[in-house]
């Protein structure tokens, strides 16, 4: 028996609408009214497909495709195969992902099985607020005075904390935990997550370690992304807050005061200590250390496995540890070789010499 997917697909649509909805123009005479019934690969893309380019590696595939259409930048525009419609945009990848909503809008958050028809179970505090359609798979629990907008689906096993507040269209996934949160619309936070637990507050001393109590919140905004597993503690005494349409991977660990700029990418394994500020559209690579009361300015780039230390301004693109200009970081490493594959060095047999 063959799969029916998981998804619906929605459609055909005219190439005229195709080109309407992810802003694209149609290069040359073509037939507006064709239709365009599915989004494929390049390479296993047929007829009544659309397809996309936007890695010039992937321009052979591109002259051979047997896409109806593909969206292409300018410069490739002449490169479409005969029979292929060139819908010109300057950053295809993003028009493809709009062209893939429009046919898979379900698609945009996990799907969740259905919690019967008045979408509740029992283990919903009778205090709690659920708008209308509301899903609630078995065995969530939603504590007392929580709030959950329309069109959100708490997964199984996920616990929703005394008075969070979860906004419209999220998707809460299964064995996540939020407590002392205030969620935006559209967010989704996948499986194990753990979102506003105590931050790591200890006066140290020598009679020992005293817990600081940490009374703020987490505030996580509109249509943030939050990987499986992550971890973002509440603030100790102000908030800690995660940016509109900001993207965090699996196994990531934020501390307490952390504030998170809008569009931030932050990749997977990345640490990020108490009370730094991240700039908005600042991308972090994996495994990524950020110390605290840093600020990493807007637009920022930091390399994978690279350790900040000090502030870092606005637009640069550093790496290394401690992290610095990708410019004089590649220069150290450069040098390090160079003395390293050096003849008439000497080494210590008994330190690792050859």
């Amino acid at each position: 028996m063959e799969h029916p997917g998981f998804f619906e697909r929605a459609g055909p649509f005219s190439l005229r609408a195709m080109a309407e909805a992810v802003g694209a123009a149609p290069a040359g005479d073509i037939d507006l009214d064709t239709k365009i019934r599915d989004v494929r690969p390049l390479d296993a893309a047929g007829r009544g497909d659309l397809s996309f380019l936007d890695n010039p590696k992937y321009l052979p595939l591109f002259t051979h495709t047997g896409a109806t259409a593909c969206l292409v930048a300018p410069k490739f525009a002449s490169k479409a195969p005969a029979g292929t419609a060139a819908l010109v945009t300057p950053e295809p990848y993003r028009g493809f992902a709009k062209a893939l909503a429009l046919f898979y809008p379900d698609a945009l958050k996990p799907k969740a099985a259905q919690a019967g028809a008045g979408g509740a179970a029992e283990s919903v505090h009778r205090s709690a607020r659920l708008e209308e359609g509301v899903t609630v798979e078995p065995g969530a629990v939603i504590g007392a005075d929580a709030s959950i907008g329309r069109g959100t689906t708490i997964a199984a096993g996920s616990v929703i904390g005394y008075r969070v507040y979860v906004g419209r269209d999220c998707y809460i996934g299964p064995n996540a935990t939020l407590t002392h949160a205030l969620i935006g619309n559209r967010v989704t936070i996948h499986a194990g997550a753990s979102i506003g637990q105590d931050g790591f507050g200890f006066a140290m001393g020598r009679a020992g370690h005293q817990k600081v109590p940490q009374i703020g919140r987490v505030i996580i905004q509109d249509d943030v992304e939050i990987g499986a597993n992550t971890t973002i503690d509440r603030g100790a005494l102000r908030d800690t807050v995660i940016g509109e349409g900001t993207k965090i991977d699996n196994l990531v660990q934020i501390g307490h005061n952390v504030v998170v700029g809008r569009h931030c990418i932050i990749v997977a394994q990345t640490g990020i200590s108490g009370s730094a500020e991240l700039g908005d559209f600042v991308a972090l690579g994996g495994q990524v250390g950020v110390v605290g009361h840093v600020k990493i300015g807007t637009g920022a780039q930091i390399a994978g496995s690279s350790n900040v230390r000090g502030d870092v301004p606005p637009g640069v693109r550093w790496g290394g540890t401690p992290a610095k200009p990708t410019r004089l970081w590649f220069r150290e490493l450069t040098i390090l070789r160079q003395l390293a594959e050096r003849k008439d060095m000497k080494f210590d047999d008994k330190n690792g010499g050859d």
